[in-house]
This record gives structure tokens, sequence and C-alpha cells, in this order.
């Protein structure tokens, strides 16, 4: 009966140790798995983000100085005396006359010159002035070459110095910037330029110059 006992014992144990074996399908010198970490995406410092998404640069267009529409002469200042000699009681030469900042388009330049305190008497009229130049020099008038001209209030093709009778006179130089020439024929009143340019002009400046005569 002991011997029995002992037995059954016997077989209970190795039962128990077969039951506590390798697991079916694995190999007696398998590694234990172990869980792969979650991939850490690379570090980006900001200065290589912020020039992955800079736009590139694009320098702005260079834009051309402004530059006015404006009448000058070396003869005299705006408001100025018109020296004797551009005058009856000198050679009655016509000033030198410069101009800058013609507008874009233009095609040609019309000059008036009158004297507002006589009633608008005429002086000289100069049309369809060659954009090559940039001014009129002394005595362009009568030079050879000369620009076309109107009829001063004279009666004469060409200028006509200042003479007022009495007191300061103005005389007003009007520079007309035209998109198209006029194309007069002859030698055309101040009135007839001015009506061709009507709705042809694209700027226009003015230079005052003024005279007294015997003083």
């Amino acid at each position: 009966m002991r011997t029995l006992a002992i037995a059954f014992v016997a077989a209970a144990v190795l039962a128990a140790c077969a039951g506590s074996g390798t697991p079916s399908g694995s190999g007696a010198g398998s590694e234990p798995t172990v869980a792969a970490s979650p991939t850490t995406p690379p570090t980006v410092s900001p200065a290589t983000t912020a020039s992955a998404s800079s736009a590139p640069t694009v320098n702005p267009p260079t834009k051309r100085p402004f530059t006015p529409f404006a009448l000058t002469s070396q003869a005299f200042v705006e408001g100025g005396a018109i020296p004797a000699e551009f005058t009856c009681d000198g050679a009655g030469t016509s000033p030198p006359l410069e101009w800058t900042g013609v507008p874009d388009g233009t095609a040609a330049l019309a000059l008036v010159v009158d004297d507002p305190d006589a009633g608008g008497f005429v002086h000289w009229v100069v049309y369809d002035i060659d954009l090559t130049v940039a001014g009129l020099a002394e005595g362009a008038s009568t030079a050879p070459g000369a620009p076309a001209q109107g009829r001063n209030s004279f009666g004469q093709t060409g200028y006509g110095g200042p003479c007022p009778p009495s007191g300061t006179h103005h005389y007003v130089f009007r520079l007309l910037a035209l998109d198209r020439a006029l194309g007069q024929s002859g030698a055309p009143q101040a009135s007839e330029v001015l009506a061709a340019a009507e709705g042809h002009i694209l700027g226009e400046t003015r230079l005052t110059g003024t005279y007294r005569r015997g003083g």
C-alpha cells in the first residue's frame, strides 16, 4: 500500500513537470520579443524651417526718379526781370530756354509767349518743336534751322521782345506738351495753335518774366 502511494506521487510530479515545458513552436534558444519603440521624428532647427518656408527675395523694379515738367531760362528766374537785350530796348533776340520732365507720350512741344497786362498781346509762337532738343538757344528765333514759328501781335513771324508802354508788365512763356504734332502751315496765330492743341495737351509748364522800360 505504501509502495502504491509513493508511485502515485511520483507519477503526479512527472505529469506536472511535463505541463510546464516550453510552449510549442518556440525554440529553446529564442530570445524574448521586445516591442519596438516609436520612431522619433528628426529635429529641425527653427532657422532651417524658416529658410525652407521663406519665399525667394524679389527686388522691386527700379523706378525712374520723377522729374516735374518745368521751363527755365539762364537769362532770368521765375518772376524776375528780363534783361534789356531781349527787349525792344536792346537787340530784341529771343531768350534762351530749357525744359525738363517732358511727359511720357509727348510727340511735340508748342510755346506761346504773351503779355496778360496788355490784353494777351502775343510776343512769340513756336510749334512742333523737335523732342531731340531740350531747349531753345539764345537767338533761336532767327538762327539757321529755327523751329516752326507763328505770327505775333506785331504782325511778324518769330519773336518780338517786350516793349511795354508804361509800368511793369509780365511776360508768360507757356510751354505745352502735345500727344501729336500740330502740322500747321504758314505762320499761324497763337489762337490757331492753341485751338489745334485743344484735347491733345499732356502737360503744361510756365515761366514768367517782367520788364519795365527805363528801369
